[in-house]
């Protein structure tokens, strides 16, 4: 069989002579005329379209992330589930994968990229079978389809208007396990997310864009009236007398060693910037109250040797968040949190630990810490300090909980009041241990007492004063006799 093409000079097909043998062929229907077809398609002829890598939400406050470390390089088997690279969000160092099978074709943002705004173009992925070689770099300006969660997409088509939301009888839902766990987790109907994976798969970036969608409450700017213009003192047409200190201050000059005001610039990572927004949102958003109270920690002590004695080794925090979960199980007007309509109470009871790492303040959670033993607990929370500290943690590790506790203790802080970390309603703040001499009970000795001092913050929006006093009262009594935590 014989065939012959004439290209023009823009490598456009004009038109093809094929013998009769291959017309028959053509005719009848051959197999051969998938070969043909084949050859039509074949990379050198319509290039190669791949799957566009662009950089995901991965948390619901994620603005823009930092590539770590790639784990997959060029020419290399993507399969589904495989981790691609990873990415420092405004949380914790996060694993992105990938939802599909294919080949890694062009890395476009290095290892060490920072500040990568969500949606921006870092790598490509072409189909197996595809020479990953002769993948087409899309340009700079070209808009592609919305990424799945983890930044995967089609190739590129023509735009489409906004896909509806999908109905209620159309069909069965198909959900990314993440994308399940977060839906659950928070409570939120399936049925409104915009599916954007392949085949109608409502993927984890689906579902963190449907809790973006919740009303976030915003601070009310007060109006301030501008201040008058101050007056610029005239230039003296005279030098100041010697001995004078000067009017204006010297300028600080970055990195020049012997200069006035020398500073060095340190870049804030992700981590710190997101910090300081929350801070400053809590702060000016939430109307902070304030509540202290002392906790004799005798019996915990006592308990604390009689398990180490039987080898099980539990803190004294692990104590103080099963005593805070168990009062919260008592008293759920407590167990709360803010939104934009008001107060949402919560079903389950999920602790968040505050942890110090080297970037920052992270808060993972002990989840459903109600129903878990004092040893559990103290397993859990190692476990989750560690991922902190290593970056590892997940998205689900950190988000969704219902009640905060920073421990201080350990650094021989008295006592403190601690920022609410929203949208929940209240943090607790724990204070290091001390000896005090009281009254014995026959009122003649003197005796040694270990307190603690515990300083609750809460919203007052949610936990007024007297709620707040008798959750404290309440979790006095559990902490200071930890035999009715047990039967709680």
């Amino acid at each position: 069989m014989a065939a012959s093409l004439r290209l023009g000079r823009q490598g456009v097909l004009f038109g093809f002579r094929l013998s009769s043998t291959f017309d028959r062929c053509l005719l009848a229907t051959h197999p051969c005329q998938g070969n043909v077809r084949h050859f039509f398609r074949s990379p050198w002829i319509l290039g190669v379209s791949p799957f566009k890598v662009e950089m995901p939400a991965l948390s619901p406050t994620m603005e823009e992330g930092s590539i770590v470390k790639w784990l997959k390089r060029e020419g290399e088997a993507v399969a589904a589930g495989d981790a691609l690279c990873e990415i420092e969000t405004d949380k914790a160092v996060v694993t992105m994968e990938s939802n599909e099978d294919g080949i890694m074709a062009k890395i476009l943002m290095e290892e060490g990229s920072r500040n990568v705004r969500l949606g921006t173009l870092i790598a490509l992925m072409v189909e197996d079978g595809q020479d990953w070689k002769q993948v087409e770099i899309p340009p700079p300006d070209a808009a592609g389809p919305p990424s799945t969660a983890a930044g995967l997409v089609g190739p590129p088509a023509a735009p489409s208007p906004a896909r509806p939301l999908k109905p209620v009888g159309s069909g069965p839902l198909r959900l990314s396990p993440a994308a399940r766990h977060i839906l659950d987790t928070h409570g939120v109907d399936a049925k409104l997310a915009t599916p954007t994976g392949r085949r109608g798969l409502i993927t984890k970036e689906d579902a963190l864009n449907l809790l973006k969608k919740s009303p976030v409450p915003k601070p009310t700017r007060a109006t301030v009236a501008p201040a008058p213009p101050r007056p610029v003192p005239p230039l003296a047409s005279t030098p100041p007398p010697s001995g004078s200190r000067p009017n204006i201050p010297p300028l600080s000059v970055p990195g020049k060693p012997g200069a006035p005001g020398t500073f060095t610039e340190i870049p804030a990572s992700n981590v710190r910037r997101v910090i300081a927004q929350r801070l400053t949102q809590s702060k000016t958003t939430i109307p902070h109250a304030y509540a202290s109270v002392d906790c004799d920690m005798a019996a915990v002590m006592h308990l604390r040797k009689s398990l180490a004695k039987e080898q099980i080794k539990v803190s004294v925090n692990d104590f103080i968040i099963k005593a805070a979960a168990v009062t919260l199980k008592e008293m759920p007007e407590v167990n709360v949190t803010w939104s934009g309509d008001g107060p949402r109470s919560l079903a389950s009871i999920h602790i968040s630990v505050a942890v110090a790492t080297d970037k920052g303040l992270i808060t993972p959670i002990i989840k459903d810490a109600a129903d878990k033993g004092v040893q559990e607990i103290s397993a859990n929370v190692k476990a989750l300090a560690q991922k902190a500290r290593d970056g590892k943690l997940l998205p689900e590790e950190y988000q969704g909980g219902s009640f905060s506790i920073s421990n201080l203790g350990m650094f021989g802080i008295s006592g403190f009041s601690a920022v609410i970390n929203p949208p929940q309603a209240c943090i607790l703040a724990i204070g290091t241990s001390r000896s005090e001499l009281r009254l014995c009970e026959d009122d003649q000795t003197l005796c040694t007492q270990q307190l603690m001092t515990v300083t609750l913050s809460s919203d007052g929006r949610l936990v007024d004063d007297e709620l707040a006093s008798r959750f404290l009262d309440k979790f006095r009594g559990n902490l200071e006799q930890p035999q009715r935590m047990v039967l709680a």
